[in-house]
């Protein structure tokens, strides 16, 4: 990006002089004009230490007009950045953009290429000030827009870097495009930096939203358990979503995902989450694998208790809501699918047994998904409420089922 701006620089500056002296009346001076020219030809030939040296030879010629000084600045900018003087280079760029002489469109090009000086001078609020100058003489380049948000942030300006990744990256999803990875991950850091806990989940959602790999779904998740307020009840359905997300890494949150299913009443679930475990490495293995083993037996012999109990097809017995709900999520779970469903829906309506109905939704939700109804599920999702992490979790379900199908 640097180098695009400097290349406008320079074409500008090797196109246009000594031409340029003759617009609307203009003139330099030979004591002026003679070592700007023998500068423009060492840049052509890139021996820009020597431009330098011979352009300076301009600056000394007292009583410049302001056309001349337009032209030396330009040059000297130029030469230096060349040279390898990026702090020199901008000092230069900023002066021929405030200069009388210069038209609005160099004003923005200068302002462009001082910003870009400064960036490479590690000046990040001089940068960040003369692209926020770039912008209100009316420039408009997307590649200034992200340098003067990394500038911003390098500059520990994390307040404002925020804002304007946040605009950035509003007006890419309004435009019908993907934000970029890089401005994500910024935004999301400069939330951090602020440690504003809100703006940083916001933007983990996007992306995962955009970019679903293991490390942001890992984050997000995190972030969602150790949000204030966060109810333990929600255990199993936030192991449910490590689970299809891929970010289920350890073998504490392997056993207590299986135990918390255990404990729920679906041994059919404990037994697939411990297999996970036992297929990913996680279980079976070191100093506590005679313990897993004996969990894994405990959620085989609790399963063929249940397969027992769903082959007498008790379905007239009298229950509560909450019962005739968790019955028909194990029906679910078995593959009875519309059986299941209906007697959670009904259940659910019973509102018998229900401390938090938003829970319940999330699992019927994820009992629609399990049935392949993925835009039932999404629907259930979008009426789960609560600030216990309840909704955090659907809105998670949400993103990644219309991501990708969610399977």
């Amino acid at each position: 990006m640097l180098r695009q701006l400097l290349c406008i620089l320079a074409c500008a500056a090797l196109a246009s002089f000594p031409a340029r002296a003759q617009d609307k009346g203009q003139s330099v001076r030979p004591e002026v004009g003679k070592p700007v020219q023998a500068a423009v030809e060492l840049l052509k030939n890139r021996r820009g230490k020597e431009a330098l040296a011979k352009v300076r030879e301009a600056q000394a010629v007292p009583n410049r007009t302001a056309y001349e000084s337009l032209i030396v600045d330009q040059v000297t900018g130029q030469a230096a950045a060349a040279a390898g003087e990026p702090g020199t280079a901008a000092r230069a760029l900023e002066a021929a953009a405030g200069s009388s002489a210069a038209s609005e469109t160099q004003r923005r090009q200068f302002l462009a290429a001082a910003a870009g000086q400064h960036y490479l001078a590690k000046e990040y609020a001089k940068s960040a000030d003369a692209a926020g100058r770039y912008f209100k003489a009316g420039g408009s380049d997307k590649a200034m827009r992200t340098m003067y948000a990394q500038a911003l942030y390098l500059g520990n300006n994390f307040a404002a870097a925020a804002k304007a990744l946040a605009a950035d990256i509003e007006a890419e999803e309004q435009s019908g495009r993907a934000p970029g990875e890089d401005q994500l991950q910024l935004l999301a850091s400069a939330y951090h930096q602020q440690r504003d806990n809100a703006g940083y989940a916001r933007a983990m959602e996007k992306l995962v939203t955009y970019y679903p790999k293991k490390d942001y779904w890992v984050s997000v998740l995190h972030g969602v358990v150790t949000r204030p307020g966060f109810s333990e009840r929600l255990g199993v359905e936030l192991a449910r979503l490590k689970l299809e997300t891929g970010a289920m890494r350890t073998t504490s949150e392997y056993l207590e995902a299986a135990q918390l299913a255990l404990q729920a009443g679906f041994p059919l679930e404990a037994t697939k989450i411990i297999d996970q475990g036992y297929a990913a490495g996680a279980l079976g293995t070191g100093a506590d694998a005679e313990r897993h083993r004996r969990l894994k037996d405990l959620a085989a012999k609790n399963l063929a208790e249940d397969a027992k109990s769903l082959a007498q097809d008790d379905a007239g017995a009298a229950r509560d809501g909450k019962s005739l709900f968790n019955d028909g999520y194990n029906y679910v779970l078995h593959g009875k699918s519309a059986k299941g469903l209906t007697m959670m829906e009904q259940g659910l309506k019973l509102a018998s047994g229900f401390q938090r109905p938003d829970h319940a939704r999330l699992q019927l939700a994820h009992a629609y998904r399990l049935a392949g109804q993925k835009h039932k599920a999404i629907q259930v999702y979008k009426t789960v409420q609560g600030n216990d992490g309840a909704a955090s979790i659907a809105r998670l379900w949400i993103i990644r089922l219309g991501r990708n199908g969610g399977a």
